[in-house]
């Protein structure tokens, strides 16, 4: 098999050979630092490559499956971590000049369990400096391009984590998503972003941006791989004060039970929205294959998106300023100015307005929650647009002209503010080639329902199997 081949496989195939003695994690893990290797400086997917480290890791595995100690499907399996990750002996910058030489002493909670379940660590990924913006335009390690025209951006702040899951240099990969984080990127890379409800994974151990904002998932180029990588990192963390105590259900028993008599409500205004050429009815298919594969579906309308997403973005403004403020008023030429300005907003903000958008978090998810009663699942964009170039601050849809972080927000941050689990999912490719996605939401805790309806679009519309141009 060539190496371009066993880099894309997924992570259920290449497992599958590994378990049968047919593939070597020795291979695959060179295949994946060897495409690392040709690609990176174009991709600029990865800040910190760990080629040393994770050949050994490979041995190791290799050893060890050879001697009947197979661990489980991520056992040998190559995967980058966004570089907010806190890695034992390996530098964590968080996209930072200021972290640029910070080497934690352990591993972050999941970084630990990803190591457990055998799986191999290949790097750390470019990101938004402290994760703060959407571009993924950094000006201490520079841009990550985006796989399917390199310039354009990929989407942040977790974009490393999404041109390289995308470009085959690694199998899978973690993100953080405090406002579309993980969705965004994955949307614009044409892979599977998933954010899980909030606390499902631990955060210990992680750089944070808004510590009652902040979900860690994995972006991967299956839904069944997103599965597999959920299984191992979830599950409670009592040194994680956000951490859910509550089962972790098998989310691969029942994910190819298909979607007939599962009842889907449709975002139906975005319909009259303006949108980027080609993305409307792409993600218009989408919700109509969702009906052809058995769900029931009806329009529902979401109100209070508009401010969820004000409220969502004063919360993640004032606990970030909280979180930099010694080293705002120590380091402020450290800082990207365009990130230095928003810390300063949060800055400028009153307590009594941070506990007003908390009361309002409540009642925005007391209102999901009754939009969501008799339903299983929601169905809207996640994008109206796709990657935007790189050093463009507007964008244009229909006759409007707005800046690329509003519009590119626009449909995400809901499922931050309230918790809710949600799904990023590849629908179609416009003329020029460029991906679209749109996503799946479930109440809190319905991983499994939310993989089991992903799967079935992802096996009956087949837009995941393209790779990128490269």
């Amino acid at each position: 098999m060539r190496d371009e081949d066993l880099c894309y496989l997924s992570i259920a195939e290449a497992s599958a050979l590994i378990a049968a003695r047919r593939l070597s994690p020795v291979e695959l893990t060179r295949a994946v630092l060897a495409r690392i290797l040709a690609l990176n400086s174009r991709v600029n997917a990865y800040i910190t490559v760990m080629a040393e480290a994770a050949t050994l890791q490979a041995s190791q595995a290799e050893a060890a499956v050879m001697a009947g100690g197979y661990l489980g499907p991520l056992h040998g399996i190559p995967m980058g971590l966004k570089d907010l990750f806190d890695t034992g002996g390996v530098r964590t910058t968080a996209g930072s000049k200021l972290l640029a030489q910070r080497v934690p002493e352990e591993d972050a909670t999941v970084v630990a369990r990803l190591k457990a379940a055998g799986a191999i660590i290949v790097g750390k990924l470019n990101m938004h400096e402290f994760a703060y913006g959407i571009t993924n335009e950094n000006p201490h390690y520079g841009a990550a391009r985006n796989p399917w025209d390199l310039d354009r951006i990929t989407g942040g702040s977790s974009g490393g984590s999404g041109a390289a899951t995308a470009a085959g240099m690694c199998a899978a990969s973690l993100g953080t998503d405090t406002g579309g984080s993980i969705r965004i990127p994955a949307c614009f890379c044409g892979i599977v972003g998933l954010k899980p409800t909030y606390g499902r994974v631990s955060r210990r151990g992680v750089v944070p941006l808004s510590p009652t904002l902040d979900h860690v998932g994995p972006m991967t180029r299956t839904v069944e791989d997103a599965a597999i990588v959920l299984q191992a990192i979830a599950g409670h963390d009592p040194n994680d004060p956000g951490s859910l105590d509550a089962p972790v259900p098998d989310l691969r028993a029942d994910i190819r039970g298909g979607l007939r008599g599962t009842r889907v409500g449709v975002m139906g205004g975005f319909i009259t929205e303006p949108m980027g050429p080609g993305v409307k009815q792409a993600v218009t298919a989408a919700f109509e294959k969702l009906e052809g594969l058995g769900a029931s579906v009806e329009p529902v309308d979401l109100p209070f998106q508009p401010q969820a997403r004000m409220v969502n973005g004063s919360i993640i403004s004032a606990e970030a300023a909280s979180y930099h403020q010694t080293t705002m008023e120590s380091n402020p030429g450290d800082y990207d100015p365009a990130t230095l300005e928003r810390l300063a907003g949060g800055r400028r903000l009153l307590a009594t307005s941070y506990v007003q958008a908390l009361e309002s978090r409540r009642r925005i998810r007391d209102q999901l929650l009754t939009v969501m009663d008799g339903l299983d699942l929601l169905a809207l964009p996640i994008e109206p647009l796709v990657a935007p170039p790189i050093g463009g601050g507007e964008v244009t849809l229909g006759r409007r002209t707005t800046d690329v972080r509003g519009a590119v927000t626009k449909y995400t941050g809901l499922f931050n503010l309230t918790g809710f689990p949600a799904i990023s999912l590849p629908c179609g490719f416009t003329p020029e080639g460029l991906p679209v996605g749109f996503q799946l939401v479930a109440k809190p805790l319905e991983e499994a329902a939310l993989l089991r309806a992903a799967y079935a679009y992802e096996e009956a519309s087949g837009w995941g199997q393209r790779r990128p141009p490269l």
